[in-house]
Parts: structure tokens; C-alpha cells; sequence
């Protein structure tokens, strides 16, 4: 081989393993699955300032929002505990009480979750409420 060919090679691998080590960074830091609230709270000192997703029922109540509509002070529950929570952003038209959430952001010292991401679940409107399936109805 030539020196042009070595080179060549030896570029290829470098631009290759700078390639997957980017990819396999940023799949670790983005894989963060959610935890529960109890889950939260039980991990003590470990959770405060990192980036972290916690799930959990949006408490009756305690919605309380800033007249200019893009903050957000709730606290979520798991049944078990709660943790209040500050969302600064544009808020899902299907936030309400009552409702699963999934928030992304940072847990404070203070018992605070600043969360800058605010996710809502889909309502189970389009699931069947009688006992029958469309495949069991009978023909007329």
C-alpha cells in the first residue's frame, strides 16, 4: 500500500469511531426512562440538578397557573407521595387535573421539580366501554 491509501484508511477509522462514540453518547444521556415519584424522592441526594423524567397523576387542586398563561405551579402524585412542580413553557390543551404527566427537568433542593418539558397522556376516550368487540356484534 501507498502512503495515500494509509492515510486514507487511517482517516476512515478516525472519522468512524469519532462517529459512534458521538452515537453512543448522546443515546446514554437521552435513554433516561421516568421514574415514579417515590422512586424520586427515595433516591435522596443523588436526583438534585440532574436531568431527570418522573411520572405521575396531576393532584385535584393544585393547578395553579400565571396570568400569563406560559407558567405553571402542580403538584403530581403517584398515590403514595407528591412533589410540586414549576413548568415555564406552552402548556398540552390537554393538561388538567386528574391527568397522567410526564415531566422533564430538574429536581431542586428546595422540593421543587423545574421542569422544562411537560407531557400529557391521551385520554381513553377511543377505548371500548361495553363488553363487546366490533367482531362479536352481531349482523343484522
Amino acid at each position: 500500500m501507498n502512503k495515500k491509501q494509509i492515510k486514507f484508511i487511517a482517516g476512515s477509522i478516525i472519522i468512524v469511531a469519532a462517529i459512534g462514540y458521538l452515537v453512543v453518547t448522546g443515546i446514554s444521556k437521552t435513554s433516561v426512562y421516568y421514574l415514579t415519584v417515590s422512586e424520586l424522592l427515595s433516591k435522596g441526594d443523588s436526583v438534585f440538578g440532574q436531568g431527570i423524567r418522573v411520572e405521575g397523576k396531576v393532584m385535584d387542586g393544585s393547578i395553579k397557573k400565571a396570568p400569563s398563561a406560559l407558567k405553571v405551579d402542580f403538584k403530581i402524585t403517584d398515590s403514595s407521595k407528591d412533589i410540586s412542580v414549576h413548568y415555564e413553557g406552552v402548556i398540552p390543551d390537554l393538561f388538567e387535573d386528574g391527568r397522567d404527566v410526564v415531566v422533564e427537568g430538574k429536581y431542586s433542593r428546595e422540593g421543587v421539580f423545574m421542569a422544562h418539558t411537560l407531557l400529557t397522556s391521551c385520554p381513553s376516550k377511543y377505548e371500548s366501554k361495553g363488553k363487546s368487540h366490533p367482531q362479536e356484534a352481531k349482523k343484522i
